[in-house]
């Protein structure tokens, strides 16, 4: 817990440090609701802190209910860390003027620390959890409809700033996703998880009745020992990981957890939800 809660914080001020000494002063944006709250505190002149934390708030919830108690406590920590650093950092002067590396090296900061916050059980922004909700009613992917989303801020931001302004900030935005995707090794939807435990059962139950997702049971034999084996796999979304490996080590420490990624899922129930 100490080491989540030290990496959230640490996360957060990376984060700020991109938006406040490379995207702001820069007229550069993120996407997602900093993008907006960077526009609105550009036309308004109030703090940018005090947007993201309002336009958070009701992700806070949202995210509650959707994924669990300890989800939406990374998150708030996460956005309230993030508010308050971006206050503390607002009079340091900018790294650079130049468009090209407040970009780069924007892009790069921001991702570390909306990865480190990923990889240990929070998030940074709403926007995905709102996309995550759409897609359970939608046609659309979660990444289909936090690219139109943030399609939509960067346009907005052309008339707000320049044009040119809005392209660099397209490109930030694509180096802070690959970074992120090397942080928390692989940025993908959703996540395969097969578990090998000797209390199988237990283990089955709680996934489904703390994460709110189905199971499939698979029976094996262990090679060396003979053993027969059942093998629970199960799928998640990347949000959910932080909490599922907590659920294992709470019944089994010593039970054998695989996650991989994957491109796409399609049929069944995986998009219902029934998280308590």
């Amino acid at each position: 817990m100490a080491k989540r809660i030290f990496m959230i914080i640490t996360g957060a001020i990376f984060m700020a440090m991109g938006i406040e000494l490379f995207l702001v002063p820069n007229q550069l944006l993120d996407g997602g609701i900093v993008g907006i709250s960077i526009i609105l505190a550009h036309l308004t002149g109030v703090q940018l802190g005090l947007f993201i934390f309002l336009l958070n708030i009701p992700f806070f919830f949202i995210g509650y209910k959707q994924i669990g108690k300890t989800f939406a406590l990374s998150t708030v920590l996460g956005i309230t860390v993030l508010s308050i650093s971006t206050y503390l950092l607002h009079p340091v002067a900018r790294f650079t003027d130049d468009l090209l590396l407040a970009t780069v090296f924007g892009g790069i900061v921001l991702g570390i620390g909306v990865g480190l916050v990923i990889r240990y059980g929070g998030s940074l922004d709403g926007t995905e959890i709102l996309a995550i909700l759409f897609s359970t009613k939608s046609a659309f992917s979660v990444g289909e409809i936090i690219m139109f989303f943030n399609i939509m801020i960067f346009t907005v931001a052309g008339f707000v700033f320049t044009w040119e302004q809005a392209m660099y900030s397209g490109l930030t935005y694509f180096i802070a996703y690959k970074t992120i995707d090397i942080v928390i090794q692989g940025l993908d939807e959703s996540k395969s998880v097969y578990i090998i435990s000797d209390f199988a059962d237990e283990v089955g139950n709680a996934i489904m009745d703390r994460l709110g997702r189905g199971v499939t049971y698979l029976h094996g034999e262990g090679a060396y020992t003979g053993d027969d084996k059942k093998i629970i796999f199960t799928v998640i979304t990347r949000l959910e990981e932080a909490k599922l490996k907590t659920i294992v080590e709470d019944i089994d420490l010593q039970a054998f957890v695989a996650i991989g990624n994957i491109a796409e899922v399609r049929g069944g129930r995986f998009k219902k939800r029934n998280i308590h």
